[in-house]
């Protein structure tokens, strides 16, 4: 089995006239978030081996804040083509994952994020296909399992929605 974790960027600051967009870092809401995340990533033990991480500055600051609150530290490699990446390519360099890593996490922008967890999932809890359906909200995250020992083998709809936990839900679970 192979599980496959796909986090949006936390929120990001538009006030900021800090150059373009790939330098916009996350707004106050957003460096609340991401440990957030990050804590329930932990407590659900859903810690990856290795994080694919954009190289703009509101994923690096999101990926920071999450491995601030795991225990054991993945691996991280930053990935200039996810920054706005079309899921194909976001689905492509998933596919290219060594066959160790089990538990892969890639931190990415909309709207390629959540098109590639809506063409990866086939099958899932209800609740979770419905929210993810309807939005990929900032710091949301999705959990895809798939019944595969080689990333190389994960294809549309061959996914089954584990989960799908947004900051929200989160603070309504309190």
């Amino acid at each position: 089995m192979r599980r496959l974790l796909l986090l949006r960027h936390a929120k990001s600051d538009w006030s900021q006239g800090v150059g373009g967009d790939h330098e916009r870092p996350l707004n106050a809401r957003g460096r609340q978030a991401a440990p957030k995340i990050g804590a329930y990533i932990m407590q659900a033990e859903l810690v990856p081996e290795l994080i694919l991480c954009s190289t703009s500055e509101r994923t690096r600051q999101t990926c920071e804040l999450v491995m601030a609150a795991l225990k054991k530290g993945p691996k991280v490699r930053f990935e200039h083509e996810l920054y706005l990446a079309e899921p194909e390519t976001i689905i492509n360099l998933v596919r290219d994952i060594p066959h160790q890593v089990q538990t892969l996490m890639v931190i990415g922008h909309n709207p390629g994020i959540h098109q590639a967890a809506s063409d990866l999932t086939g099958s899932g809890k209800a609740e979770a296909s419905e929210r993810l359906a309807a939005k990929y909200p900032t710091a949301a995250l999705a959990v895809i399992d798939f019944a595969t020992d080689d990333w190389s083998e994960i294809g549309p709809h061959a996914g089954k929605l584990d989960r799908f936990i947004t900051p929200r839900l989160l603070a309504e679970e309190r």
